[in-house]
C-alpha cells in the first residue's frame, strides 16, 4: 500500500487567525493564556483537515507562533545571552528574538532594549527564517518541555498519530552564523548538538512517535567539504539508535541531490528518504538506485510552492517509476515540500472567475490530491476514475484557454532590440547631470518607499473596494494622506521624498491589478515572516499595461513638494517572484513581459516631472538558483536584462534607484553591478558591515544606501547607534557614494516609532555632513 504524506501545513488558519492573535498579544489586547489556546485550536483544526482529506501521514511541530527555525533555537537552548539576561517569559523571549524588545525602565524593572536576530530568506522562497546566532563555546540543552513532544502528545490526545518534523542538525548549523564578535564556525558545533537530538528523539519515541521527519534541505546546495562530510557521522549516530528512537525520514526539497548522491549512500541506516520531484524530476531514478535494499522513498509530486492543480497523470507516472522498482510498500506519495508556501483553501475564494478557479489547488485541496494519487497507485486508476477524469479536463481546459495568450504581447517581445537594454551614457556622465538637476547634499537621506499604513487607510480602501465611497471621495482621501506624508518629511528634514504609497495594498498586487494577465484572490494569504502575510497575485496569461499605474499619485506628490519626489515601482523579477507564476512558459518570458510594461511606466513618470525613480528588486537574490552553474548564469542573465529593459528608456539626468533585501551579494555581485542602477539601497542593519567589503573589492563606482536600522522591529534605534553604523560603513564606502536610509519600507510600522527613528537617522546624517564638510 502506498501511503500519502504532507511535509508541513500552513499555520495562519483560514482567516489569518494566528496573525490576528499574535498581533493582539503584542498589543496587550490578548492574554498569553488565550494566545496559547488559539495556537492549540489551530493545530487541532489543521490536523483534522488533513485527516478528513484522507492523508495517511500528518505532520506535527510544523506549527510556529513566528518561525520554525526560531523554535529550534529556543528548543536547543541556543538563545543568545542578550535575550536571556532579562528574565523574560519564554514566549516573550521567543518574540524578542524574532522582532526585538524595547521597554522603558519602571520602578520595578530595568529598561529592556534588544534588537531582533537576523532574518533571511528561506532558500529561494519568499518565506523568512530567523538565523541561528551562535557563540564561541556554545552549549546546547534541550528545553525542559520540548515543543515537538508536547505537540505530538496534543495530537495524540485528539486521536491523531502524527509524524513530528525537525530541522536536521547539519541544516540548523549550516543556516546559522557566529554572533557578532564571535569566531565559531557553526558546523564545528555538531558534536555538541547531536546529544540534544538523541535526547529529543528518545523523548519522542517514549511519547509514541513511530517516525520522525528530519529536514536537511541544505543537501541541495553545493556544500563545502566540511559541511558535506558532517552528514555521515551525524546520521550514523542518529540512525543507529534502534528501538531507542523513532524511524527517521530524511527530507530534502527545493532542488536535486544528485551532486551529493554520495551523502545519500552513507545514510542507508535511515528508514526513508524524501526528494522533491516537482522541482527536479530527473533525480528520481538516480536516487532510487542509491537507496539501501529496504529503504523507503518519499516521492514529492504535489507542488508545495505553487497553486496549480497537480497533473494527476504525470504525478502517477512518477510515483509508478518508484513502485515498479521498489514495490508499493516502500513508496510514499508526498508534497514536494511543506505546504507552508501555499494559501489555506480554495473554498474561501468566492469571487474568483470559475474558469481560472478550476485551474488552482491550495493547501487543503493539495491534501486531497495526495490521497487521490496514493489511492490511484495502490488500488488502480479505476478506484478514482471520476477524480482522474475531472483533473484531466481541468488540465486540458487551461492549456487551450484564450486567456493565456496575447499575440500583441508576443509581437512586442519579438521587436526588442539590444539598444533597449542600455542607458544613453555611462554612470560618470549620468551622475554629473543628476547632481546638477537634483542638487543633493552629501550623505543624502531618503526612505525606501512606503510609510505606515494606518487603520484609517485600510478602512477607506475597504470602503472603496466595497463601493461604499465614490472614486472621487477615495481620491481626495489619498491626496490628503500624501499631503500629510510630504509635510512630515519636510519636518523631518529628509532630502528625497516619497509619496508614502497610501493607495497601495501590496507592492506586487497593486501593480498586478493594473496589468493584464493577472488574477487576484481575496483570502489566499501566505506567511512571509512572523505575523506578516502576503496575498500573491497569480499570473495566468501574457502581461501588458493598459494604462499608467502610478503617475497620478506621484505627479500630485511632486507638485506639493519642495524636494525631489521619488517615483516608486516594483521591478520585473520581484513582480514575478512574489506572484504565483505560470508553469506553462519559462519565467524569463514572463519577466520580459513585466519589464516592457514597467518600461512604459518609467518613461511616463519621467514625462510627468519625476526625476528620481526607484525600481525595487528585493526578490532578485531570492530567485537565484541554489547551485552555481549554467542554470544560475542563465537566470542572472535574463534577470539583469529584464531590469535594464524596464529602466533604460529615461534621460541621463533621471536618477534610477533600486532596493535589495539582504546583503549576501558575494555570489552574484557581478549581476548587481550589471544592473547599472545609479543608487542601490540594501537591507543591511542586522548584517556585519564587513559584507560591504565586496563593493570595495569590486571597485563599485555607483552610489549605495546600506540600511542603517531594522524596520521589521518596532524598536527605535538611538542617534548614536545609527552614527556607529554609518562609521562602520565608511570603513568600506566613500562619503561621496553613501546614502542614509532605513532597511526597507515602513508600511508595517506605527507613526510614533517611525518619526522617532527617522529623526535619529536624519540627525546622524547631518552629523556626518558637517564633519566631512569641515574636513574638506
Amino acid at each position: 500500500m502506498v501511503q500519502s504524506s504532507i511535509l508541513g501545513f500552513p499555520r495562519m488558519g483560514v482567516n489569518r487567525d494566528l496573525k490576528k492573535a499574535t498581533e493582539s498579544y503584542w498589543a496587550g489586547k490578548l492574554s498569553q493564556k488565550d494566545l496559547l489556546a488559539e495556537g492549540k485550536r489551530l493545530r487541532e483544526a489543521h490536523w483534522k483537515l488533513q485527516k478528513d482529506a484522507g492523508v495517511d501521514i500528518i505532520p506535527s511541530n510544523d506549527f510556529s507562533f513566528y518561525d520554525h527555525v526560531l523554535d529550534h533555537i529556543q528548543l536547543f537552548g541556543a538563545t543568545p545571552p542578550r535575550y536571556t539576561q532579562h528574565n523574560l517569559d519564554s514566549i516573550d523571549e521567543f518574540f524578542a528574538m524574532g522582532r526585538g524588545h524595547q521597554k522603558p525602565q519602571t520602578d520595578e524593572k530595568p529598561a529592556v532594549d534588544v534588537p531582533s536576530l537576523e532574518m533571511v530568506k528561506w532558500f529561494d522562497s519568499n518565506y523568512h527564517y530567523v538565523k541561528p546566532t551562535l557563540q564561541d563555546g556554545q552549549n546546547f540543552k534541550l528545553n525542559a518541555n520540548p515543543k515537538p513532544v508536547a505537540e505530538f502528545l496534543e495530537a495524540k490526545e485528539a486521536g491523531i498519530i502524527t509524524r513530528p518534523v525537525l530541522l536536521g542538525p547539519v541544516s540548523f548549523l549550516t543556516l546559522g552564523k557566529a554572533d557578532r564578535g564571535q569566531k565559531v564556525d557553526p558546523i564545528d558545533l555538531l558534536q555538541e548538538l547531536l546529544p540534544v537530538y538523541v535526547e529529543l528523539l528518545a523523548k519522542l519515541k517514549e511519547a509514541g512517535a513511530e517516525t520522525v521527519q528530519i529536514d536537511e534541505p541544505v543537501l541541495v546546495f553545493d556544500l563545502p567539504p566540511r559541511v558535506k562530510n558532517a552528514f555521515k557521522p551525524a546520521y550514523e549516530k542518529l540512525g543507529s539508535l534502534g528501538d531507542k528512537a523513532p524511524q527517521l525520514v530524511f527530507a530534502t526539497y527545493f532542488g536535486d541531490i544528485i551532486h551529493n548522491i554520495d551523502v545519500l549512500r552513507s545514510l542507508q541506516n535511515l528508514y526513508a528518504i524524501h526528494i522533491d520531484v516537482v522541482r527536479n524530476p530527473e533525480q528520481l531514478e538516480t536516487v532510487i538506485g542509491a537507496l539501501a535494499p529496504k529503504q523507503t522513498l518519499s516521492v514529492g509530486v504535489v507542488d508545495g510552492r505553487n497553486i496549480w492543480k497537480t497533473n494527476f497523470k504525470k504525478a502517477i507516472e512518477k510515483v509508478e517509476v518508484a513502485t515498479q522498482k521498489l514495490g508499493k510498500d516502500r513508496v510514499l506519495v508526498a508534497s514536494s515540500s511543506s505546504l507552508l508556501h501555499t494559501p489555506h483553501t480554495l473554498e474561501s475564494e468566492k469571487k474568483l472567475d470559475a474558469e481560472v478557479k478550476d485551474w488552482f489547488s491550495f493547501a487543503v485541496e493539495k491534501a486531497k490530491e495526495l490521497a487521490i494519487i496514493a489511492k490511484a497507485v495502490t488500488d488502480g486508476p479505476a478506484s478514482v476514475r471520476e477524480e482522474l477524469e475531472s483533473n484531466a479536463n481541468s488540465i486540458q481546459a487551461r492549456a487551450t484557454s484564450k486567456r493565456t495568450n496575447d499575440p500583441k504581447v508576443k509581437d512586442r517581445q519579438a521587436k526588442i532590440t539590444d539598444e533597449m537594454f542600455n542607458r544613453k551614457s555611462p554612470f560618470p556622465t549620468r551622475i554629473a547631470q543628476q547632481q546638477a538637476n537634483l542638487n543633493l547634499p552629501m550623505f543624502p537621506t531618503t526612505t525606501i518607499g512606503s510609510f505606515p499604513q494606518t487603520k484609517e487607510i485600510r478602512i477607506h480602501r475597504n470602503k472603496f473596494t466595497k463601493g461604499e465611497i465614490t472614486a472621487e471621495e477615495y481620491e481626495k482621501f489619498i491626496e490628503k494622506e500624501i499631503q500629510d506624508v510630504v509635510k512630515i518629511q519636510e519636518e523631518l528634514g529628509l532630502d528625497v521624498y516619497v509619496h508614502g504609497e497610501p493607495e497601495r495594498n501590496d507592492m506586487v498586487q497593486y501593480f498586478g491589478e493594473r496589468l493584464t494577465g493577472y488574477v487576484f484572490t481575496t483570502h489566499a494569504w501566505v506567511q512571509s515572516y512572523g505575523s506578516r502575510c502576503v496575498r500573491p497575485p497569480i499570473i495566468v496569461g501574457d502581461i501588458s499595461r493598459p494604462n499608467p499605474m502610478t503617475v497620478k499619485e506621484s505627479k500630485y506628490a511632486a507638485s506639493i513638494s519642495k524636494k525631489p519626489m521619488k517615483g516608486m515601482l516594483t521591478g520585473p523579477i520581484t513582480c514575478l517572484r512574489w506572484s504565483f507564476p505560470r508553469d506553462d512558459i519559462h519565467q524569463s518570458e514572463q519577466a520580459q513581459q513585466l519589464a516592457l510594461a514597467l518600461r512604459d511606466e518609467v518613461v511616463d513618470l519621467e514625462s510627468a516631472g519625476i526625476f528620481v525613480i526607484q525600481v525595487d528588486e528585493p526578490a532578485l537574490r531570492e530567485g537565484l538558483p541554489l547551485r552555481s552553474g549554467l542554470e544560475r548564469e542563465n537566470y542572472l542573465s535574463w534577470a539583469v536584462k529584464s531590469f535594464r529593459l524596464s529602466v533604460a528608456g529615461v534621460k541621463d539626468s533621471t536618477q534610477i534607484h533600486s532596493h535589495f533585501c539582504y546583503s549576501e551579494f558575494q555570489d552574484f555581485f557581478s549581476a548587481i553591478a550589471a544592473l547599472d542602477a545609479d543608487v542601490l539601497s540594501i537591507e543591511n542593519s542586522k548584517s556585519d558591515a564587513k559584507l560591504l567589503k565586496v563593493f570595495v573589492d569590486e571597485a563599485y563606482p555607483r552610489h549605495i544606501g546600506p540600511g542603517v536600522y531594522d524596520i521589521h522591529s518596532p524598536r527605535i534605534p538611538s542617534e548614536q547607534e545609527i552614527k556607529d553604523r554609518v562609521q562602520e560603513m565608511l570603513e568600506y564606502l566613500s562619503p561621496e557614494q553613501l546614502w542614509i536610509d532605513p532597511d526597507c519600507g515602513l508600511k508595517t510600522r506605527q507613526w510614533k516609532e517611525t518619526k522617532a527613528s527617522l529623526t535619529n537617522m536624519v540627525n546622524a546624517a547631518k552629523f556626518y555632513r558637517q564633519k566631512y564638510a569641515t574636513a574638506h
